[in-house]
């Protein structure tokens, strides 16, 4: 006994596998990233040339936590690392940016700039050299969002803005 299976069926189940899979053809597991060689990166710890105390410190960490966040860098110690982030916090400026309708100062803006140096430990090449990156973060007095924003969540904003600039220029595709 032979089974006959119908044509339709089969011709529709192509047509929509075709369509499915058109494109996939020439995706690419790729980062684009401009030098395949770095995968690894150290973030040392930035030296502080401004009056807020531990900034440098606790931006580092800031920024390391938003590398890892992004997964296209893995965050290592120095000895195992491909390339090195280094450099300096050279502003941290606290302003306000809203007014209540009392007149009251109720939204904050955190403003940081560091600068810079990324380079291939290895080659020493630099990919960037004293590069300068501002980071923004915005918070509210009285803020009724669960979790509320604070002061550190801006400083937070403003180093994920930053990492993602530097990774921006570590990758072409962006």
């Amino acid at each position: 006994m032979k089974i006959r299976i119908p044509a339709y069926p089969v011709l529709l189940f192509l047509v929509m596998m075709t369509v499915l899979t058109a494109g996939c053809g020439t995706y690419s597991a790729s980062s684009g990233r401009v030098d395949q060689s770095i995968k690894k990166v150290a973030v040392e710890y930035l030296e502080n040339r401004t009056s807020q105390p531990d900034i440098g410190v606790a931006f580092t960490e800031l920024i390391i936590e938003a590398i890892r966040d992004d997964n296209t860098l893995k965050v290592v110690n120095t000895e195992a690392a491909d390339s090195v982030i280094e450099g300096v916090v050279t502003q941290y400026r606290l302003r306000q940016a809203g007014i209540s309708q009392e007149q009251q100062v109720d939204e904050y803006q955190v403003q940081i700039a560091v600068e810079l140096t990324f380079r291939v430990k290895e080659s020493g090449e630099m990919i960037f050299s004293k590069q300068r990156f501002t980071g923004v973060g915005t918070y509210y007095l009285n803020d009724t969002n669960e979790p509320p924003s604070s002061e550190l969540t801006a400083q937070l904003e403003a180093a994920v803005e930053i990492a993602r600039d530097i990774l921006a220029m570590v990758v072409e595709d962006w």
